[in-house]
């Protein structure tokens, strides 16, 4: 039987034969293609200005020369998210203050984070795992009260809505991946959705060097920018992903509700909270590791025997040796650290076939049940 991995992006044969024509055309790096793309992913976000760069982590490390952050400012932000949220902050110069997680979401505790704001907080830094989008209501309430920006890191969330709305179409800065285990991918890659024209040409002074070219030739360098542009060959894959990211999360969500009608409660998995307003990025149960006879590595190592493939998004970040370095430790965030041992990500992505689902939760079965105690 073949293996079934967590994750797997579907692109189209349009798509192949799109990157054939870039590379036939002698035109590579960021160009014609790069424009178009840019072009596609105001009008999928409302008409906003949206400027593409070569990773999600890229679009945020701009985000933060966008709002001037200065050495020592404050950014509050999670622990539970991949280490580029908080990376970015402190190659800025930046103070990360982190906040626990609301154990029912998952997601930033609001009301900590109201509690951590200081005078010398500058922004907010929310992450929407998995897909599911924080409280944006709630989010702009505290930001616009205590005069905060606001850098939604969206990397796992497009196509996600808030009443009605996709997340990325309203509020402030936004950043979106692409990376390969992204709902839409152009295999590296990001974006950051940008609220006028003005910081549209901002980022794209920090994107390439801080160079403005002007007509006559000749050109100045005003800031120092670094490297971060998308090559016209990723944004021919990211023009065919975007015409079925829509199509892609609908699946996705069709699959996570399979997944809520099979995981039997007797096998003692905590479900994340059901959301239609999810893009269904991961689906991520907690293992009852208090009522298991095996670690998290057994349970791995015992699903791939059965030939599925499970990932482990994300262990509470403050717990990594270079953050113990910095004064983090135990306790300090319990209920991030309490998911972060325990979560699991399930296969999910849209080419998965119904009878996937079903497979992984024979499997579950066997495992769970025979580690229980």
């Amino acid at each position: 039987m073949d293996f079934l991995p967590f994750t797997r992006p579907s692109i189209d044969e349009d798509t192949i034969a799109d990157v054939a024509d870039v590379l036939r055309s002698g035109w590579i790096t960021s160009g014609p293609r790069v424009a178009a793309f840019e072009a596609a992913l105001s009008g999928y976000f409302g008409g906003r200005p949206v400027r593409v760069v070569n990773s999600g982590t890229g679009a945020l490390e701009i985000a933060l020369r966008l709002i001037n952050l200065q050495p020592g400012d404050e950014v509050i932000t999670t622990p539970l998210t991949w280490v580029a949220t908080v990376n970015v902050i402190l190659h800025a110069g930046g103070k990360p203050v982190l906040v626990d997680i609301d154990p029912v979401t998952r997601n930033i505790d609001l009301d900590a984070v109201e509690a951590a704001i200081t005078p010398r907080t500058r922004a907010i830094l929310p992450v929407d795992l998995a897909g599911l989008p924080v409280d944006r209501d709630r989010l702009y309430t505290i930001a616009e009260k205590h005069g905060l920006r606001v850098l939604e890191d969206a990397a796992q969330s497009q196509g996600s809505t808030w009443q009605g709305r996709k997340i990325g179409s309203f509020g402030d800065l936004c950043s979106i991946s692409f990376h390969a285990n992204k709902n839409m991918t152009t295999t590296e890659g990001g974006a950051l959705v940008l609220n006028n024209a003005e910081e549209a040409r901002l980022f794209e002074k920090w994107r390439l060097q801080g160079v403005t070219r002007f007509a006559d030739g000749t050109m100045d360098v005003e800031l120092p920018g670094g490297k971060y542009n998308l090559t016209d060959v990723a944004a021919a894959i990211g023009l065919g992903q975007l015409k079925h990211i829509d199509a892609f999360n609908a699946r996705r969500k069709v699959l996570a509700q399979r997944y809520f009608g099979q995981i039997d409660p007797a096998w003692g998995l905590a479900l994340p909270v059901w959301s239609d307003d999810s893009n269904w990025h991961m689906f991520q149960p907690l293992l009852p590791l208090d009522r298991l006879s095996i670690g998290r590595p057994e349970f791995l190592a015992r699903m791939k025997e059965h030939g599925i493939g499970i990932g482990v998004h994300y262990p509470a970040l403050h717990l990594f040796s270079y953050f113990r370095g910095l004064g983090y430790r135990e306790s300090m965030y319990p209920h991030a650290e309490a998911v972060g041992a325990s979560t699991i990500s399930l296969p999910l992505f849209p080419a998965m076939h119904d009878t996937d689902i079903d497979r992984v939760c024979t499997a579950l079965a066997s495992v769970l049940q025979g580690a229980l105690r």
